[in-house]
C-alpha cells in the first residue's frame, strides 16, 4: 500500500453564492490524496504504473475552471474527474480551501473535503 499526496494544489476561481464572487473571484488551495496498491510503480520506475501528479494537477485546474456555487459541488466533481481518470481501486481524499471567504467576520478559510 502506497499514498501519493499532492499539497498545495493554488488556483484563482470563481466560486461562491454571491454575485460579487463571480465577478472578482477568490483564490483556493486543492489538496489531493491518493492510497492503494502502488507496488507495481515502486518495482517497474514507469509511471504508466502510478497517478500522475501533473495530470492530477490538471484535473484539479479544470475543473476549478467551471463555476459553482458551493465547493461541495467543485470538490465531488474533481472527485469524480479523478476517478474516472484512474479506474483502479484507489481511495481518494480532495480537500478544497476557500481562503478569506466573504463572510461576516475575519474567517481565514473554509475548508470541504470528499472522500471516495
Amino acid at each position: 500500500m502506497g499514498v501519493i499526496e499532492v499539497k498545495g494544489i493554488n488556483v484563482f476561481a470563481y466560486h461562491g453564492c454571491l454575485e460579487e464572487e463571480a465577478r472578482i473571484g477568490g483564490r483556493y488551495r486543492i489538496d489531493v490524496r491518493i492510497e492503494g496498491d502502488l507496488s507495481e510503480a515502486e518495482r517497474s520506475d514507469d509511471l504508466r504504473h502510478t497517478v500522475d501528479y501533473g495530470r492530477v494537477t490538471a484535473i484539479v485546474h479544470e475543473e476549478m475552471s467551471v463555476r459553482s456555487a458551493l465547493i461541495e459541488h467543485v470538490a465531488e466533481r474533481i472527485l469524480r474527474s479523478l476517478k474516472r481518470q484512474w479506474e483502479k481501486p484507489y481511495r481518494w481524499r480532495v480537500r478544497l480551501v476557500k481562503l478569506r471567504p466573504p463572510i461576516h467576520g475575519d474567517v481565514e478559510e473554509a475548508v470541504y473535503t470528499v472522500e471516495g
